[in-house]
């Protein structure tokens, strides 16, 4: 676990620093100088690109890292495993492409009586799913080569300052509309170009393929494999874009404007997720290519303890200050329609980020194809508590079937795991988490009722009161939160790290 924990820790460094300008971006500068309208269609045009992306890879990040140990040896230049990485996406982009230009006239027909903008940038969807693509690709390459940080510093940090430029720009009317979109996509070509010259700076990567290292029993087993991720990928794919597709359809843009900003408060659940999983992933390939169950057991229940130990706090701490955070917003009134979206939405990333390490075991196992029906499922479930939900909840109905279908989605997977591969993510240790969490909303529900009216009632200036019981609040809970997790033996990790650096400024404990 040293490369994971130490890849691990960088990257989710990455990942809230580029969380931190993402925030900046989203709640200073969107919010302030973008219309609901606007930030929608911003919203779905890189919603649309990702399932673009998606339905494109033909399966490749997952059959990548799944594949990687039997074409590693670095003598040969993994036998040109990258050669394969980039000609296989490349088939599935022109017959997505194909697709998306022949469908045309009914996918606009759906969007044009709410969400007629969409409508006018359609085409753009084409190289912005182009460069979305070959960024997972190269990031692919970059994760089973155990190298997550730089790719992650270009995602979560390059484009998002990138971003900000282009913001800016179109918020002081140096372009207009249509320059805005056209940079935004080529954001992503920049970031993409980055990507690949990071790859080719380790020497270690080919575009000459072997082909007589392609063995037919190896040819027919990543055919199969393959076949049934592109089946998943359409499912899963589009699960993952369901609900900002419905509620543009149903509700118009502006609707799904104000839902974007509540969805972005929300998944900062999962970011540790990204890291851990990312970098834990080739670890569980060769430990099931292995049938190391016990190790693979093992790792699944660590990697989901500190996920959920980590997304539980952060949660919390969201839902604990969310009034806090709309009135800093500016137009903060306009979006604070989405509250109850930030709770449903956390609740089903936080179930998701904890448990899901899961469908990467089952993904990586004899039983993959299974995993399909458990994305249909999820999908079906999605689709119908959509439909049902947004007549009568609007967008908070949207969430509402998000977090009820990875509820039962995760709690049906679960099972399957325990009775097909007797492997498991559960561990005691998660219902002291649970515990803990129990004791940080008890204190932040006294703290509402008793010490924010006293506040209040000080005559000091609105913005002062807010932020005196906004910290006040998040470092009663916080602090009594991490001395529980510590008394409790929770994580002997998160144990060892706490007495590290308490020692490193004088404070020694005994473990």
């Amino acid at each position: 676990m040293g490369v994971i924990i130490r890849q691990s820790i960088k990257g989710t460094i990455v990942n809230y620093v580029g969380a931190f300008i993402g925030f900046l971006i989203t709640f200073f500068i969107t919010t302030k100088f973008l219309t609901a309208e606007e930030i929608g269609l911003v919203r779905i045009l890189l919603e649309a690109g990702l399932l673009f992306c998606a339905l494109s890879q033909l399966g490749i990040s997952s059959s990548g890292i799944r594949f990687y140990p039997y074409f590693k040896d670095e003598s040969k230049k993994d036998n040109g495993f990258f050669f394969w990485t980039l000609l296989i996406p490349f088939i599935g982009f022109l017959i997505v492409s194909l697709l998306y230009i022949i469908l045309k006239t009914p996918l606009t027909s759906y969007f044009s009586n709410n969400s007629a903008l969409f409508v006018d940038y359609y085409y753009f969807v084409i190289p912005l799913g182009f460069f979305f693509l070959y960024m997972v690709v190269f990031e692919t390459n970059a994760n089973v080569l155990m190298r997550i940080v730089v790719p992650k510093f270009i995602r979560e940090i390059g484009i998002r300052v990138l971003t900000i430029t282009i913001y800016l720009l179109y918020a002081f009317r140096f372009i207009n509309l249509d320059w805005f979109v056209v940079l935004l996509v080529a954001v992503y070509g920049i970031a993409t170009l980055l990507n690949i010259t990071y790859l080719f700076s380790f020497k270690k990567i080919s575009l000459r393929p072997d082909y007589s290292f392609i063995t037919k029993p190896l040819r027919k087993s990543f055919l199969q494999y393959t076949s049934f991720l592109v089946l998943a990928a359409i499912s899963g794919s589009i699960m993952g874009k369901m609900d900002v597709f419905i509620v543009s359809g149903m509700l118009g843009l502006e609707d799904t404007g104000i839902y974007s900003i509540a969805f972005y408060i929300a998944i900062i659940v999962e970011i540790p997720f990204r890291s851990l999983v990312a970098i834990s992933l080739p670890e569980i390939s060769q430990s099931i290519k292995n049938n190391d169950i016990n190790h693979t057991n093992s790792l699944c229940k660590r990697v989901s303890l500190h996920q959920l130990l980590v997304a539980c706090f952060i949660f919390l701490l969201i839902w604990i200050n969310i009034d806090f955070v709309f009135d800093l917003l500016p137009n903060g009134h306009i979006y604070a329609a989405g509250k109850w979206v930030v709770l449903f939405i956390g609740l089903s990333r936080l179930i998701d980020s904890s448990f899901g390490v899961g469908l990467s075991v089952l993904n990586f196992s004899k039983y993959y194809y299974y995993s399909l029906l458990f994305t249909f499922s999820l999908v079906l479930l999605t689709i119908l508590g959509n439909l049902y939900f947004i007549p009568m909840l609007g967008i908070t109905g949207a969430s509402l079937a998000m977090f009820l279908s990875y509820f039962v989605y995760i709690a049906a997977l679960l099972v399957f795991l325990q009775g097909k591969l007797k492997v498991s993510p559960l561990s005691y240790n998660q219902l002291k988490i649970l515990a803990v969490a129990a004791w940080m909303i008890l204190l932040s529900w006294g703290w509402k009722h008793t010490l924010t009216p006293w506040i209040f009632n000080l005559n000091l200036q609105a913005v002062v009161s807010l932020f005196i019981n906004a910290a006040g609040k998040t470092f009663i809970a916080l602090g009594s939160g991490l001395i529980l997790v510590y008394v409790l033996h929770i994580s002997e990790d998160v144990n060892s790290l706490a007495r590290k650096y308490l020692a490193k400024i004088g404070i020694r404990i005994k473990a």
